[in-house]
Parts: C-alpha cells; structure tokens; sequence
C-alpha cells in the first residue's frame, strides 16, 4: 500500500499550488503519484450540495455544522474505492484536504476547540464508521487568516468558477479554524503533522524525499 499524504490549510492557503509542486518532486524522485482533491464538486451530488449551500442554496442548509460536516464526510465515503485503489496502485496518493478540515472548519463554526464533541464526531464518522484511511502524514499550509483571505479573493477575480463562499468571506471563522488547525497539529490527530509556512516558498523537493524514504 502506497502512503496516504494529505495537505491541510485555511481557504486560500495554497493547497493547489503545493499539491502541484509536490506531486512533480515526487515524480521526479520515481515515485508513483495519484493525487485527489475534496470536496470532488462536479463529481459527487454531495460535494454539489457542499457547493451550492457555500453559496447560501437550499434554504438553512449552509447553517447546520453537522448536516454539512455530513455532506462533507458523504462526499469522502463516495470515494472510498478509488482512494483505496490509488493506495494500492501508487507509491503516494496526495490529497487537497481530507477529514481534517471537515473537524477544523466544523469545530471552528461552533467555537470549539480541537478536543470538543464536534472533532470526536468527525473522527467516529469518518474513520470508525465509514473506514476511510487513515492518512500517514498531514502538511498543515500555515498562513495567517489576512494573507488566506487575499489570496483567496485574487482566486475569484481571476477564476469566474471560484466566487468566494461564506466560509471564505468569515474573517473570524478562518482565525478559530487556523486555531484548531494548529491544535491538530500539535496533537498529532490521526497521524504525524508536518507544519510548513505557507507565506514562504514551499520546499517541495525536500519534503518528498522525507515522505518517500
């Protein structure tokens, strides 16, 4: 089985450009890449829904953490025989956020921390009921929530699919969410972390030697 290597980090962070910058590295040390990003909009009716509630769609919706950290974690489950194909086809499978973020973001909304009921929730659902993997590493793209928030607003001005959510328009929910993100962090939720500064340039060629060796 290939390892399970998953990006995390605020909206606007620069999951993308990393994903993209690691998944070359890796090619270029001779290992096998597959790479998958979540939620899979244009893919699964769930994520579709995730989508179309972020932009104030189906009525309240949007305003229940656990009805979409359901979405969320159905979206994922949806995909459990292909991320289980490209763990055993692959020396990596590289994923633009996972479990983690539903925990981060969920928790966030309801002002909790990392080792509240809606985290404990997330990780009974997703990994104890669903059994999806359990990831082998997690790189948390640490930025602060203005820099997030910038990038994040240039992506929609230049991308006519990428209008910002009302996640992304919440100055104080990014803040609580990059909290319980450090927190994940720094208990090691579900795996290692490796925690990277992602206002500086990403060295991408020494973290995949570290991931493949």
């Amino acid at each position: 089985m290939g390892r399970l290597v998953v990006i995390e980090g605020l909206d606007g962070a620069g999951k993308r450009t990393v994903s993209a910058a690691l998944t070359a590295a890796l090619h270029e040390e001779g290992a096998s890449v597959a790479t998958l990003a979540f939620p899979r909009y244009g893919r699964s009716v769930h994520a579709d829904f995730i989508r179309e509630a972020l932009h104030r769609e189906h009525g309240d919706l949007g305003e229940s953490v656990y009805g979409m950290g359901l979405l969320y974690a159905l979206d994922r489950r949806g995909a459990l025989d292909e991320l289980n194909a490209a763990l055993r086809d692959n020396d990596v499978l590289l994923l633009d956020r996972y479990v983690s973020s539903n925990a981060a973001y969920g928790a966030a909304r309801l002002r909790q921390d990392a080792n509240g009921e809606f985290v404990k929730w997330v990780r009974e659902l997703e990994i104890a009921r669903f059994g999806l993997p359990v990831p082998d590493t997690q790189i948390l793209l640490r930025v602060s929530a203005e820099v997030a928030a910038e990038r994040a607003e240039r992506r929609a001005q230049s991308e006519v699919d990428r209008a910002r959510d009302v996640f992304e328009t919440d100055d104080d929910l990014q803040v609580r969410c990059a909290a319980v993100y450090d927190q994940l962090a720094a208990g090691s939720w579900l795996s290692e972390w490796r925690v990277v500064d992602g206002t500086t340039i990403f060295d991408a060629t020494g973290t995949a030697r570290a991931l493949v060796h």
